[in-house]
């Protein structure tokens, strides 16, 4: 019963920003790794930034510098701010995160996914 709930996508102009939210919830323990994902249609998915459970960061070559991964662990909530956006990072951004249950079951969970649209 653990869910990953997006928000915040939507349509931008180049150059502009948006700040993407994720929130977990149902039966949870813990959470150890979050991560944004995106994906194009026809490609495959990759990974657009991680952060761990204790905050240290991980971020894909393309976005480093005008991307900044962020959670709020009381909240079971990351963040993707993403500023100077670029056409070709229209996607569908993904979710991710490896949650232990109450059951102590560890598995890894994604979210529905929310579409980001940088078009002028």
């Amino acid at each position: 019963q653990v869910q990953l709930v997006e928000s915040g996508g939507g349509l931008v102009q180049p150059g502009e920003s948006l700040r993407l939210s994720c929130a977990a919830s149902g039966s949870i323990f813990s959470i150890n790794t979050m991560g944004w994902y995106r994906q194009v249609p026809g490609k495959q998915r990759e990974l657009v930034a991680s952060i761990t459970n204790l905050g240290s960061t991980n971020y894909a070559d393309s976005v480093k510098g005008r991307f900044t991964i962020s959670r709020d662990n009381a909240k079971n909530t990351e963040y993707l701010q993403m500023n100077t956006l670029r056409s070709e990072e229209t996607a569908v951004y993904y979710c991710n995160a490896d949650i232990r249950d109450q059951l102590w079951r560890l598995r890894n969970y994604w979210g529905q996914g929310t579409q980001v649209t940088v078009s002028s």
